[in-house]
């Protein structure tokens, strides 16, 4: 039986996201910023912290897998689903739901700093810097959280969970 152990309340996420949109907001003071939001699990985090962005914003998508045996990532990824519109000379934020290996995303991150962005940066909702194999630098970070395996806010066991409103643990029950 698995059970799911509250890390942070909604309540919780819910002022870290206005507090990192008000940062956002004063960073790219009279700019339009592009988000990129890599999904699935990035999704529920991009579009609260939209919502929380004064300046005007557009937003594509992107859907990547990574290459490798089910516990390691190898770092070597394929495209899904690629954006729709080019970046070239766009003010261009990264949005993610956790930065854990590094090494996915500093892939993505190369290939995508060779479409030519005016600038190109990250945010992420949550960071396991003790999992981190491959430097990724991250401009906007909700959480820094220990290793444990989270649920919730678009990140799913299993494709379970990813609509909880929260960031949970799951812990298996002894049977």
């Amino acid at each position: 039986m698995e059970r799911i152990r509250i890390m942070l309340t909604e309540e919780e996420v819910d002022k870290r996201i206005k507090e990192i949109g008000e940062q956002i907001s004063k960073d790219y003071a009279g700019k339009k910023i592009h988000l990129i939001c890599v999904l699935k699990g990035g999704v529920f985090f991009m579009c609260e912290l939209a919502k929380r962005i004064s300046v005007p914003v557009s937003m594509d998508f992107m859907s990547i897998s990574s290459y490798g045996n089910s516990t390691e990532s190898s770092g070597i990824i394929k495209i899904i689903k690629d954006l729709d519109e080019s970046i070239t000379g766009e003010e261009v934020l990264v949005v993610e739901d956790i930065v854990d290996s590094g090494r996915t995303l500093n892939y993505l991150l190369e290939m995508l700093k060779d479409r030519k962005p005016a600038s190109l940066r990250l945010c992420t909702l949550l960071d396991k810097p003790e999992r981190r194999v491959v430097e990724v630098n991250v401009d906007y970070t909700g959480f820094q959280i220990p290793d444990e395996f989270v649920v919730g806010y678009g990140l799913d066991y299993a494709q379970k969970y990813r609509n909880l409103p929260y960031i949970g643990v799951v812990e298996q029950d002894e049977e």
